[in-house]
């Protein structure tokens, strides 16, 4: 049976295959290592321990490891810092070196430098003395007071600190006003100078008083002329002291008035003759008077006594039981009226006494505190009764308190203690008995006493409520 001939073709097939070459092997691209990834931490994180187990604890934590890894397999970018430049080498040390001095100014053929020397003056090297000092206030006074700058200003209130005379009797707020406004006047040997309409300082010459030597700036008591300064503000240095020691004369027998010293008053009323030679002095030589008038004195007085009527006024008027008073029984309230501040924790008034005062808070706070009968633990099954204060409440600022207290000579129920410094408006008892009936029962209408509501039943609460807190925050540490 003849064979077929498709397995023969097969055949020859498979041997042709077999004998063909097998192709060229090609290289593989070689894969770039990224700069990002630390790769000793990506395989240690590959190979960690319980990937791969089957049990689930120790799955979880290699889990847990895994993540906790993870992110140190990506390296951190370098920040690179700016380039730093070669430090010098040594320096010398002071000791090294030679000081440079600048050459000074040959002054040698200057006449004017060697008349100043001569006369005992400065050179241009030398700081002020005293007596430049003075020469140039001097020169200030003479100008209008609106002509001044404000330098100048100074100035003149730095030299009206250094009298006794003006910073004994004038607080140093009004000094600096005054100052804006003095004058220098100059007098002739011989003339007659009137002190009865300003405060008069002598800052060259000299002259003789009248009657009387000087009277006090407001109140009109003896004083002395002729006077050694005891002390001196700081700005002055040790050449004033000398120059003032060295101008000033102890007074003597016949009363000469001589530099810095002082004659009459600030008062303005109306005088006669007799009284006006009090205050007058008659010049011995030309002078240089400073002069404090009288009259700015009184309108700078008017003034502030306006501004602070105003605040209380505005004060009286936001407290609450006063909103709907009359203006003009306020101001009757205002003429009374003192300001007192009081320090933290000072108990203005105790509990069952009765208060001297009413008072108006303007600034600060004041806590409310009630007596209370308490019980304290001593040992098991015994207790000691003790008082105790309990805060109740605060008065603010803008509230007044006391006048029912005042008025009808009740004790307080509370105790009044001051929370911060405390600004308060008062009016004392012995002025507030003096106000006219209608305003006194305007008062009673209107006021109501302190924390009056407050019963005994409120205290006990508020104090258990305080001590149940107190105890839990206690359980609680």
């Amino acid at each position: 049976m003849p064979s077929s001939s498709h397995p023969a073709a097969i055949l020859s097939h498979m041997i042709a295959v077999n004998n063909v070459p097998p192709p060229q092997l090609r290289s593989l691209p070689r894969l770039k290592m990224s700069k990002y990834i630390d790769y000793g931490q990506l395989n240690a994180l590959c190979h960690i321990r319980g990937l791969q187990s089957r049990s689930s604890c120790s799955v979880f934590s290699a889990h847990t490891m895994f993540i906790k890894q993870y992110p140190k397999i990506f390296l951190q970018k370098k920040h690179r810092l700016p380039k730093l430049f070669k430090l010098e080498g040594k320096r010398k040390s002071i000791e090294d070196t030679v000081e440079y001095e600048p050459p000074k100014r040959d002054d040698s053929h200057n006449i004017a430098i060697h008349v100043k020397i001569a006369h005992g003056g400065l050179t241009l090297y030398e700081p002020k003395k005293f007596e430049e000092e003075f020469v140039e206030f001097l020169d200030i006074l003479k100008k209008l007071p609106i002509y001044r700058t404000l330098r100048e200003h100074k100035t003149v209130w730095k030299m009206l600190k250094t009298i006794p005379d003006l910073t004994c009797q004038l607080p140093e707020e009004h000094l600096k006003i005054l100052s804006k406004s003095v004058t220098s006047e100059t007098w002739v040997k011989g003339s007659t100078v009137v002190g009865n309409d300003g405060f008069y300082i002598i800052l060259k010459g000299s002259a003789r008083p009248q009657t009387k030597i000087h009277s006090n700036l407001i109140e009109k008591n003896e004083s002395t002329a002729s006077f050694i300064p005891q002390r001196f503000q700081g700005f002055v240095n040790e050449d004033f002291k000398n120059f003032m020691l060295a101008e000033m004369h102890p007074p003597s027998c016949d009363a000469t008035l001589r530099q810095w010293s002082t004659f009459g008053t600030l008062e303005v009323e109306a005088q006669t003759e007799s009284q006006t030679k009090e205050y007058s002095v008659i010049t011995e030589e030309d002078c240089e008077i400073l002069k404090i008038s009288a009259k700015n004195y009184a309108r700078f007085k008017s003034e502030k006594i306006k501004l602070e009527n105003k605040e209380k006024v505005k004060l009286i008027r936001k407290c609450p039981y006063y909103e709907e008073w009359p203006t003009l029984s306020i101001r009757e309230l205002v003429a009374l009226i003192k300001w007192k501040k009081f320090p933290p924790g000072h108990v203005i008034v105790e509990s069952g006494k009765i208060i001297s005062f009413v008072a108006y808070i303007n600034s600060g706070y004041c806590d409310i505190y009630r007596n209370i009968v308490g019980l304290m633990k001593l040992q098991p099954k015994r207790v000691k009764k003790i008082q105790k204060l309990v805060c109740m409440g605060r008065l603010k600022e803008k509230e007044s308190f006391g006048e029912i207290s005042v008025l009808l000579q009740v004790p307080f129920t509370c105790t009044v203690v001051t929370g911060k410094e405390v600004e308060m408006a008062i009016i004392e008892d012995k002025d507030l008995f003096e106000l006219d009936p209608v305003t006194k029962q305007l008062m009673l209408y209107t006021a109501k006493p302190t924390f009056g509501h407050l019963t005994d039943e409120d205290v006990k609460t508020e104090y258990l409520q305080r001590e149940q807190k107190q105890e839990w925050k206690n359980f609680k540490v």
